[in-house]
């Protein structure tokens, strides 16, 4: 078993590291200026080496908070042995106080049952020495092992303080996360029943509309009317079946599939070249990056819009797309040559125009300028990085 397995964290035995340079301090200092006790001259150096062991031992119990639980057991024991070690060599020594960092990390971080065998070990252990080698009042001795019983329960509450804040912030990140499904649930629920009405009115009425209008060219084609009424026909088919079109992937992205991004605009130039027979380029600058989702479709809603108004205000000789990656930013210009005729001002028409441009742009935090300029128009918009 890992000492991972037991959820430890920081911020709740943070005062062990000073609690245990204090008493590894404390206790240094002052075995060196108690007397040994009675007997050999050797325990002299007996009290150094547990004084070294202790020491080493606290330190390694700091430092391993996050070593498996064995380890953390021996190191524990081994720290406890010495401090008793120093109580039975020096009886009016501090030697006692070393069992408290011992006793604190035990109830932090072992399994409770194993803490509590480490704390019961040094009450043990210190009740035996003191009664075998101490001359202290049964008070006094009453009153030390209640000190270190006092430091595991106290170590033991901050333990459930912080297994308590813990569970707390689970069940907050858990009710969160179920908030935000339920959200996730009833938003696409309703794009679905939109994904709905859309196909079942929408799409089939524009549907119908261009099966009428293919009738109508046919017509017009083999009747005596005038051409430019076929060509008007024809036009008017063609912008309803690129209507039927964006309607399904309007659908398409209601109900999740692929958004239309920077990816579809050449396809879009294309398109546009097709219907109206203006010449319509598409070129790209700089190393493409990732943009998310909502620039993707912004970036390809305003390309959208741009040719539209072209379609509706325009008669140019060519039609320029340029899509820039920048470091800060991406860049999409849509403009149009045209020395022959002058266009009214857009924004007349419905759908987003110019105005919905820019909304998409401030939603991202970026602009979009719309203009003429000395060749025709020109439509520039920026989103940041």
């Amino acid at each position: 078993m890992q000492a991972a397995s037991v959820s430890v964290d920081a911020a709740t035995y943070r005062w062990m590291r000073p609690l245990a340079v204090v008493a590894i301090g404390f206790v240094v200092t002052a075995a060196f200026q108690t007397d040994p006790g009675p007997g050999a001259h050797g325990q002299h150096l007996a009290v150094s080496v547990s004084l070294i062991v202790f020491a080493l031992a606290t330190i390694g119990v700091v430092r391993t908070a996050d070593a498996a639980t064995y380890v953390q057991l021996a190191l524990l024991v081994l720290a406890v042995a010495a401090a008793v070690t120093l109580v039975g060599l020096q009886p009016t020594g501090p030697g006692f106080l070393g069992v408290f960092p011992a006793v604190s990390a035990a109830a932090l971080r072992l399994p409770a049952r194993t803490g509590a065998a480490v704390a019961a070990l040094a009450v043990a252990a210190l009740a035996v020495v003191w009664a075998l080698f101490g001359h202290h009042p049964v008070t006094g001795v009453v009153l030390n092992e209640f000190g270190v019983a006092a430091f595991y329960l106290l170590a033991t509450f901050a333990r459930r303080y912080r297994e308590a804040n813990e569970q707390s912030q689970r069940l907050i990140v858990e009710l969160e996360q179920t908030r935000a499904a339920h959200a996730h649930a009833a938003a696409l629920g309703e794009r679905q029943r939109l994904a709905r009405e859309m196909h079942d009115v929408l799409a089939h009425a524009l549907a119908g509309l261009v099966l009428n209008l293919e009738g109508a060219r046919l017509i017009a084609q083999r009747g005596d009317a005038d051409p430019m009424v076929a060509e008007a026909i024809g036009r008017a088919h063609r912008l309803a079946k690129t209507g039927l079109q964006e309607a399904q992937r309007a659908i398409g992205m209601l109900r999740d599939d692929t958004l239309p991004g920077p990816r579809r605009l050449a396809e879009l130039a294309v398109e546009f070249e097709d219907d109206t027979a203006i010449t319509c380029t598409f070129a790209v600058t700089g190393e493409a990056h990732d943009l998310g989702s909502d620039t993707n479709v912004t970036i390809y809603r305003v390309a959208q819009e741009a040719l539209t108004n072209i379609r509706k205000h325009a008669c140019p000789d060519r039609v320029e797309l340029r899509l820039a990656y920048e470091p800060t930013g991406t860049r999409l210009i849509v403009e149009d040559f045209e020395t022959r005729h002058r266009r009214p001002a857009p924004g007349g028409g419905t759908g987003y125009g110019i105005t919905g441009m820019r909304e998409r742009a401030a939603l991202l935090g970026g602009t979009l300028t719309a203009g003429p300029d000395p060749d025709g128009f020109r439509v520039e918009l920026w989103v940041p990085r």
